[in-house]
């Protein structure tokens, strides 16, 4: 996979002390994301690492870098979810199944949950990671509506908001209701049917959705170069 790739790539080249010291920062990353979202502060990792936050800031120039390596191995994973997907003989079932475990995914993981609704600003590993998922989206929605399985207003932005309203569902029930998410997506897949034929307002052009993503990862403290504030705490 390309992101294994890309932290392989980062990692030679490193004295074995400074490719442990990594390698912990990464770790206590992932968990830390995982356990609290992509604002956590960074002062928590270098301390669940065991370093100081000079190391962490030495290894990764900004919050965005950090992030890229600790979801490496996760990123490829729902790519790999959307391929599966894509070679289910139903076409329903396809993009059903491809909505229902990401969605799952984000209910299990407050980091993943937040890297799947915005954009790394200037990541390339994660704007190839988003042009591929695209992609993928916009053949689930075709193969979907050819096959009369999906209304043929559905459009790939409606996906990501879907996500977007699952984030919120599982950020605001996470203590209470931690299976409520499971009710809104299947209200969600069940509004996409055919039989369904009420006008629906317009959806966000690619462009919002792309300004609503980035915008997003800057209110997480992913900030693109030139913009006002700090890129790491």
């Amino acid at each position: 996979m390309a992101a294994t790739e890309s932290r392989r790539s980062a990692e030679r080249g490193l004295r074995a002390d400074a490719l442990r010291n990594r390698q912990r920062i990464v770790a206590a990353a992932r968990a830390i994301f995982e356990e609290r979202g992509l604002d956590a502060p960074l002062d928590e990792v270098a301390e669940r690492a065991g370093v100081g936050a000079g190391t962490l800031y030495r290894r990764f120039a900004s919050r965005e870098e950090l992030v890229e390596a600790a979801f490496a191995e996760e990123l490829a994973q729902v790519e790999a979810i959307a391929e599966e997907a894509l070679l289910c003989e139903d076409p329903w079932t396809g993009f059903s199944t491809f909505v229902e475990r990401l969605c799952a995914a984000m209910a299990a993981d407050r980091g993943l949950s937040d890297l799947l609704v915005l954009r790394l600003p200037t990541s390339t590993m994660g704007a190839a990671f988003c042009d591929r998922q695209n992609r993928a989206l916009a053949r689930l929605v075709r193969r979907g509506q050819e096959a009369g399985a999906l209304r043929v207003d559905v459009v790939p932005e409606d996906v990501l908001l879907f996500l977007m309203a699952n984030a919120g569902v599982i950020e605001v029930t996470r203590g209470a209701a931690p299976h409520a998410w499971r009710r809104l997506v299947a209200f969600l897949l069940e509004a996409c049917r055919p039989v369904h034929t009420g006008a629906l307002p317009a959806p966000p052009t690619p462009l919002q959705t792309q300004r609503a993503l980035l915008g997003n990862a800057e209110a997480k403290g992913l900030r693109a170069p030139g913009r006002a504030g700090p890129a790491a705490d």
